[in-house]
Order: C-alpha cells, then sequence, then structure tokens
C-alpha cells in the first residue's frame, strides 16, 4: 500500500464549557454544610442513644430491686401470716391454762357431791379437748429425762434406781403449742 496519507480527521478541540467557579465553590459549601449537620445530628442522635440506654439500664436496676423487694415482702407476708395461723390460740392458751390448772385441782380432792364432781369433769375434759383441737398439748414429762427446752427444774433429789437426769415428778403440767412452747413442765429432777 501506497502510503499515502492517511487523512485522520483532526479533532476539534472540545470546548471547555465554563465553570463558574463562584457557583461550585456555594455549592460545595453547602454540601459541606450539610454534611456537617448530618455529622452533627448524627453524634446528638448517638449522644441521645447512649443517654437512653443509660437510662434503661438504671431503670432496669430500680425495677429489678422494686421487684425484688416486693418479693421479700410477700414472702415475709406469707410467713408472718402462716405463723399467725399457726400460733394464734398461744396467748389464750397462756390465760386459760390456769383454769386448766385450777380443774385438776378441784378433780383430785375428795368431795361428796357427785353432780359438782361430774360437772367440773366435764368442764376439765372439754377445755381440754378444745385446747388440743387448736393444736396446744401437753408436754410428756415424768419418767423421761430432763430436757431444758421443755421442762424446768425447780428441784433436785436423789432416788435409789434412778438414774441422774431423770425427771421423777411434775409439779406443774407444761404445754406446747404445734412445735412451741407455751408454758414450760415444772419438775423435780433425780441427782
Amino acid at each position: 500500500m501506497d502510503q499515502e496519507t492517511k487523512e485522520t480527521p483532526v479533532k476539534e478541540p472540545e470546548k471547555e464549557e465554563k465553570k463558574e467557579p463562584a457557583k461550585d465553590n456555594k455549592h460545595e459549601k453547602a454540601e459541606e454544610k450539610k454534611l456537617e449537620k448530618e455529622h452533627a445530628r448524627i453524634e446528638e442522635l448517638e449522644k441521645k442513644n447512649q443517654e437512653l440506654e443509660e437510662q434503661v439500664a438504671v431503670l432496669k436496676n430500680e425495677y429489678a430491686k422494686a421487684y425484688a423487694d416486693t418479693e421479700n415482702m410477700r414472702k415475709r407476708l406469707n410467713k408472718e401470716h402462716e405463723s399467725f395461723v399457726k400460733y394464734h390460740m398461744q396467748d389464750f392458751a397462756k390465760e386459760v391454762l390456769p383454769v386448766l390448772d385450777n380443774c385438776e385441782r378441784a378433780l383430785a380432792e375428795e368431795t361428796k357431791d357427785e353432780a359438782l364432781h361430774k360437772g367440773v369433769e366435764m368442764i376439765y375434759s372439754q377445755l381440754k379437748n378444745a385446747l388440743e383441737k387448736e393444736g396446744v398439748t401437753e408436754i410428756e414429762a415424768e419418767g423421761k429425762p430432763f430436757d431444758g427446752n421443755w421442762h424446768q427444774a425447780l428441784m433436785s433429789e436423789h432416788v435409789d434406781g434412778v438414774e441422774p437426769g431423770m425427771v421423777t415428778q411434775v409439779l406443774q403440767k407444761g404445754y406446747k403449742l404445734n412445735d412451741r412452747i407455751v408454758r414450760a413442765a415444772m419438775v423435780k429432777v433425780s441427782e
């Protein structure tokens, strides 16, 4: 091929559009301000979020404490109620036990009036049954080993054939309400 010069089309220089520098600069500044505002808003929201998370943590802690206090109070009140139900007769029993003692003394006396004796016996029996229904029972003492939790030793004596520390005589009966002592048994103990 001939090396003819190929005519290559000459590109015309592109016409540069004249930009208005002031307009671009204003636009960039406006964009920067907008970005700064967005960043400031994001930081503000993150700070607010952090504060709210801290408040939530504090409120959760306070809620947990309040819930625990409520549960403890509920348990305590239930326990007090159960104790009241179980031992409500204790004060009444303390007041009635001397009456029961007096009935026993009256029954121990010899009398010619059988009707009177029978009447006291009936009163004693009804009173004792009513107390037993409420959980008040006599403390077993005579012939048992001395127990300072249930017995109060008033005297001691040497008794042949009885080992030391045994209750030899009950001077006043003791009573308990369920598993709580109402009145200790007053006893004489062997040495």
